[in-house]
């Protein structure tokens, strides 16, 4: 019996197996990264942007917390690429094998876009952030005393976002090729989804109008790239149209 033909329970059944399979190597993964934890929360201790701070200690949990925090997100770092093999494995069967190319090597892709969304924002963002902090207080002779969990907490919330909103031009590839949407709906509505953009920039970076731009303008690249993109993703999509409606016709008129 193929995939195709497989009911609902035995969909049910497989997606099930697939989980527990993600699950046990996520289990893997967080005890592996025991060993990484520690030298990466020490780098980041250490880092030019926060080697002027002290790190304290408020509860006697905090470095605990702070390592087991660390040890999950090294854990999902290292396990994305098997779940979106899992969720592509789980829906490739309903795709046409040009689709299951394609769709495939969006994993590599997207695991390269959320590294690079995280590393702007630690390596240019995150610097510029902690300096305009730090120049705030001082100008109001505030002493500042950075508890390690609060430091972890603005570092963490300030970067992984970037990492999911550098997935745009890939998760508009993506509904492209599924004719969800077009690259003319993406340009007709490019007024609304800048303001959307403005609003998340808002949200995520400091009350200036610097850090705003830094956030801002790659934002909206981002979204005009992903257009450029989608304008290939839809020319694709209407040639496997084409070719499905040859095939059906072909099927038809030998019948």
């Amino acid at each position: 019996m193929s995939q195709k033909d497989m009911t609902v329970y035995e969909h049910i059944g497989e997606l099930r197996k697939r989980l527990m399979f993600v699950v046990v190597f996520f289990v893997l993964a967080v005890i592996g990264s025991f060993f990484l934890a520690e030298p990466l929360i020490r780098y980041l201790q250490h880092a030019d942007e926060a080697k002027e701070l002290t790190m304290n200690a408020f509860r006697i949990t905090d470095p605990l917390k702070i390592y087991m925090e660390m040890m999950v997100f090294i854990a999902l770092l290292i396990t994305s690429p098997l779940i979106l093999f899992q969720l592509w494995a789980f829906i490739s069967p309903g795709l046409h094998d040009r689709e299951r190319t394609v769709t495939l090597s969006y994993i590599p892709i997207s695991l390269i876009l959320f590294l690079s969304g995280i590393s702007f924002a630690y390596f240019i963002l995150f610097p510029y952030v902690v300096e305009f902090m730090t120049s705030l207080s001082n100008s109001l002779n505030i002493e500042q005393v950075i508890g390690i969990n609060e430091y972890f907490h603005f570092l963490f919330q300030l970067t992984i976002p970037f990492g999911f909103l550098f997935q745009l031009p890939v998760v508009m590839l993506f509904l492209t090729r599924l004719g969800i949407i077009t690259p003319m709906l993406m340009s007709k509505f490019r007024r609304f989804a800048y303001f959307i953009l403005l609003v998340i920039a808002a949200f995520i970076t400091p009350p200036d109008i610097v850090s705003h731009l830094m956030v801002t303008v790659p934002l909206f690249i981002l979204y005009e790239i992903s257009i450029l993109i989608s304008k290939v993703g839809y020319k694709k999509f209407l040639e496997a149209e084409q070719k499905l409606q040859y095939e059906l016709y072909e099927k038809e008129k030998g019948d």
